[in-house]
This record gives structure tokens, C-alpha cells and sequence, in this order.
């Protein structure tokens, strides 16, 4: 099994963005099943998801409206970020940070 983590970074503010709804899901034959949410807590980040299995092709969603809806009234450009990656059987864990704005974002593979 293979843990997955995530941090996410409101890069319009310099901070951690806290709150923000996060959800994994397993991609099978009959589309998306939802293993676990969470949202990211005071320092931005989700750490209790559940484990996957190596070889799986998972999707980490992210409510940005949620998050976003807390901090104006503006609709955001980008309501949700999807990211969608397979999980190599070598490794033990995933680190996944998603770098935010109103009107972008970065995903990268941390460490």
C-alpha cells in the first residue's frame, strides 16, 4: 500500500490555504469510487487519506470553490482542480502539493 499526501499553498496570499475540501478517488471499469476525504488543515495540508494500492490510477479533487467562496464573493476561474496520477509499486508514499491562486495553479510530485 501506498500512502498519499497533499499541501496546499494559496500563492496570492503567502500562506497556507486551510480548508480546503479534498477528496481521493481509485479509477476503475466503472469510473471514479471514492476512497476518502478530507480537508487541509492550519498549515494547508490533508494527511489522512487512505492508502492505495501500487499500480492504481488515482484522482485527488479539490474544492477551490469551498475554499475560495470563504474569501470573496467572485466565482472562482477554476472551481475545482483535479489531478489525476498512477501509483508506481515502488513507492512507499506520494506527496502531492497543489500551489493555488484565483486564476492558476501548479501540482508538482513532492517528496
Amino acid at each position: 500500500m501506498t500512502g498519499i499526501s497533499t499541501h496546499v499553498l494559496d500563492t496570492s496570499l503567502g500562506r497556507p490555504a486551510e480548508g480546503v475540501p479534498v477528496e481521493l478517488a481509485l479509477h476503475t471499469e466503472g469510473g471514479w469510487q471514492v476512497l476518502g476525504t478530507s480537508a487541509t488543515d492550519s498549515d494547508g495540508r490533508a494527511k489522512d487519506l487512505p492508502a492505495v494500492e501500487a499500480g492504481s490510477v488515482v484522482r485527488l479533487l479539490f474544492d477551490t470553490d469551498a475554499y475560495f467562496a470563504k474569501k470573496s464573493d467572485e466565482t472562482p476561474f477554476f472551481p475545482e482542480v483535479s489531478i489525476v496520477f498512477t501509483v508506481a509499486p515502488a513507492q512507499h508514499h506520494y506527496h502531492v502539493p497543489l500551489l493555488l491562486n484565483p486564476f492558476g495553479y501548479s501540482v508538482y510530485r513532492g517528496s
